[in-house]
């Protein structure tokens, strides 16, 4: 993954930015405590892979996906700093960012289950 723009809704930032990814932390924005609908709708404005801990990205109920960059959807027990960097960092060095395009994955120690969002 070649310097991608990620928003992220969970800690590691710090370790994304050093690998040349373009990461913006809900916290730094001061949407923290955002609805999950305006955090989604600010990284599809600002053409950024969503990176989260929060279940209710993929419940298409509460939370419907359509046309967006990606989200990836992270499933570590714990949900420590280091395992979810553990799981993250090799998984985007496999991928290129226009994969995530309109794709939901939920990825865990696992697997990564990847589901098309949106037909174009």
């Amino acid at each position: 993954m070649d310097s991608d723009s990620i928003w992220i809704k969970c800690s590691g930032s710090m370790w994304l930015r050093r690998e040349g990814h373009d990461v913006l932390r809900a916290a730094e924005t001061g949407l923290s405590r955002a609805d999950d609908a305006l955090i989604l709708e600010k990284a599809i404005r600002e053409e950024r892979i969503l990176v989260t801990l929060d279940e209710h990205f993929g419940d298409w109920v509460i939370l419907p996906l359509k046309k967006h960059p990606g989200v990836i959807r992270i499933k570590a027990n714990p949900a420590t700093t280091d395992n979810v960097l553990n799981l993250l960092l090799p998984f985007l060095r496999l991928h290129s960012d226009l994969q995530f395009k309109d794709h939901l994955v939920i990825l865990s120690a696992t697997r990564a289950k990847w589901v098309l969002t949106s037909v174009s």
